[in-house]
């Protein structure tokens, strides 16, 4: 069974500085049912430290209603905030829910997960290219003016005393 990674980024999510997957895509993924991923977290809830796992507040669960577009209580929606796992959250994950299932999806999440982190490492690498770019340009346009001023003061008193100057007033 093979997951397409697309569909896997666009489960995932971030809160709190941190990418995260929602349990009930989570729960999607592999088959079951969320209370019953839930549960299985909560049976062995020593594995899940809160870096692996946390609750989202009303606000953050709002926010993220807004993005995908959930259903409030009483219309179909969930009686409490969702629970949120990061990357180290979703390898456990793999460890309590031991179907055929669950292994292939937590390879297809980790592997989107890395790829994730190669773009941001590849965004991050252009950025400090263009940075560095930005630096040198304008370390060049500063020489340029410089010397344009140097020319502009030699020929300045061969000009006629009555004529403006053009440029910006230092």
């Amino acid at each position: 069974m093979d997951f397409p990674v697309d569909l896997i980024q666009k489960m995932i999510y971030e809160f709190r500085g941190q990418r995260v997957m929602v349990d009930s895509d989570l729960a999607i993924l592999y088959g079951v049912d969320t209370k019953y991923l839930n549960k299985q977290v909560k049976r062995n809830i020593d594995r899940f430290p809160d870096d692996f796992m946390f609750q989202l507040s009303a606000e953050e669960y709002d926010v993220l209603r807004f993005q995908i577009g959930t259903s409030k209580l009483g219309q179909g929606g969930r009686r409490f905030q969702p629970i949120v796992f990061t990357e180290n959250g979703v390898a456990m994950l793999s460890g309590i829910l031991n179907s055929k299932q669950a292994v292939q999806v937590n390879i297809a999440i980790m592997r989107t997960f890395t790829k994730l982190r190669s773009f941001l490492a590849m965004e991050n690498s252009v950025e400090g290219k263009v940075d560095k770019l930005e630096q040198g340009t304008h370390k060049l346009f500063k020489i340029v003016f410089e010397r344009l001023d140097d020319i502009e003061e030699q020929i300045s008193p061969k000009l006629s005393p009555h004529r403006r100057k053009i440029g910006i007033k230092k």
